[in-house]
Formats: C-alpha cells, sequence, structure tokens
C-alpha cells in the first residue's frame, strides 16, 4: 500500500497529540506537516507531547503549508471556527480532507458539499470518530422505530465549545428519518426554569451535560408502556477516537464528494 501523505492540523491538543502517535504507529502513514498557531518554523517533534521522531516542518498558514509540501489528506482537529476555514480551503486546493471538529449548521454543510462536488474532492466530517459511539447512533435509529419516546442526554468535558455535541445531533437527524415527529411529555407541560426540559429536535429531548473529568458520553433512553431501553456509549479517553480517525483517512482516499458523519463509510 503506498504511503498516505497527511497534514495535521491542531497537534498540540489532545486528540491531536493522539493523532501524532497513531500517525507514527501506521506504517502507511506519512506526516508531512503539521498546522499551529504558535509554532511557525519549528519540527514536529519539537512540540510538547509529539514523538520525538516525527520529523516534518509546522506552519501557522494553511494556505502556505499546502503550497510548501506534498500531501494526499488535511486531518483536521481544532475548533469549529477553525475547521469549516481549513475546509474551504483544503477543498479550493483539490486536498482531501479529514474534519473532526463539530459545529457546522445544516447551511454550513450544503455549502461545504457544493464545493466538495464543484472540486470533485473527498472530504468526511465526523462529528464522533469512535466506532462504538456510532453503533450507539446506529442502534437508537434501529430502536426509534419501535419506541419513539426518546431523550437524549449527553455528557463532555468542560472545554467544549458547542452545545449540544455533533454526535447528540446527528442521532436525533438519524432518528427524525425513521420517527415522526411528535410531542412528548404532558400536555400542559410548563418549565418552571427555562432550559429544563432541554433542547428540542422534531420532539426529540437532547440535554446537554458540561463537567471537569468527563471526555465523551452519550445515553438514548427510550420509553414505552412499563418499560426503558438505554443505549450508552462512553468514551474514557481520546485513543479511543483514533481507530476512527484512521479509518476516515483511509477511506476518504476513494471518496468524491462530503461525507457527513462516520457511519456512511462503515456501511
Amino acid at each position: 500500500m503506498d504511503k498516505i501523505k497527511i497534514i495535521l492540523a491542531g497537534p498540540r491538543g489532545k486528540m491531536g497529540t493522539e493523532a501524532l502517535k497513531m500517525i507514527e504507529a501506521a506504517s502507511h502513514f506519512e506526516l508531512a506537516a503539521a498546522v499551529d498557531s504558535k509554532n511557525d518554523g519549528v519540527q514536529v517533534k519539537d512540540l510538547q507531547g509529539a514523538p520525538v521522531s516525527m520529523e516534518a516542518p509546522v506552519y501557522d498558514d494553511l494556505e502556505r503549508c499546502i503550497q510548501s509540501v506534498e500531501a494526499d489528506v488535511l486531518v483536521d482537529l481544532t475548533r469549529p471556527d477553525i475547521g469549516k476555514k481549513h475546509l474551504e480551503i483544503a477543498l479550493n486546493h483539490g486536498l482531501r480532507t479529514v474534519i473532526g471538529t463539530t459545529g457546522f449548521s445544516n447551511e454550513d454543510l450544503e455549502r461545504l458539499t457544493e464545493l466538495a462536488q464543484e472540486k470533485n474532492t473527498g472530504a468526511i466530517i465526523a462529528p464522533n470518530f469512535a466506532i462504538g459511539a456510532i453503533l450507539m447512533m446506529k442502534f437508537s435509529q434501529m430502536a426509534a422505530k419501535y419506541l419513539p419516546d426518546i431523550e437524549i442526554i449527553e455528557k463532555h468535558h468542560d472545554q467544549k465549545l458547542d452545545a449540544p455535541s455533533g454526535t447528540a445531533l446527528k442521532t436525533a437527524q438519524l432518528i427524525t428519518e425513521v420517527r415522526e415527529e411528535k410531542r412528548q411529555g404532558h400536555p400542559d407541560e410548563n418549565e418552571d426554569l427555562q432550559g429544563a426540559r432541554g433542547a428540542e429536535l422534531q420532539g426529540i429531548r437532547i440535554h446537554s451535560v458540561r463537567l471537569p473529568g468527563l471526555v465523551a458520553h452519550q445515553e438514548v433512553m427510550f420509553g414505552g408502556e412499563g418499560q426503558l431501553l438505554t443505549i450508552r456509549h462512553d468514551s474514557m479517553n481520546r485513543a479511543s477516537f483514533m481507530p476512527g480517525v484512521k479509518m476516515a483517512v483511509e477511506s476518504v482516499m476513494n471518496v468524491e464528494g462530503l461525507v457527513y458523519g462516520l457511519e456512511n463509510i462503515m456501511e
């Protein structure tokens, strides 16, 4: 297998440092460069937490990085605002991209899907890279056909910027494909404290918890007559996301256009 040359954006973050280890361990991956806002001109091996053997340049600007190195795939593990900007730059350069940030609106996805089609370039946006989390979403969609009263509780670390999580939104969207919109709870229900019942998507309630000590956790609760079904997934550390990142990098080499959600390459 030919080596896949990767540009990694966000190498100093918790996800980024795990991604560096994953790239180093994969014999068919090669780090071409990294993009980091504060360390232009140094080597990746000089970054805190990076493998000491990684001799690849660091740039503070993606545009300049793409023009300076030969690469097959951009992996972006930054923030939603930066991820959107980087994806657009990469697509305009015909560079295949894997995005691991959330916070993309429907309007963002429509615009970027059109750009990917126009440039005939593959891209994958993954709200969650944990294989178990993808299975949790798919199992939830299956269950929703039979138990349509549903609430989602997602729990993340207190540094997460968006709420609800991309995984929770994606889960709710998958459920709406098989479940008719319905109002849940008592018809005369009233929130004495605004927000107590959480956010709502077609009647599905979504609750977000943000606390130090958490990583990424979600449970989907289904209520029925005399019964309760809970489908739950927990990521204990960010290493749990790396098999999904690896699969996305390998898969994006054969993708044309924009794919939203890892479940679409797991069929």
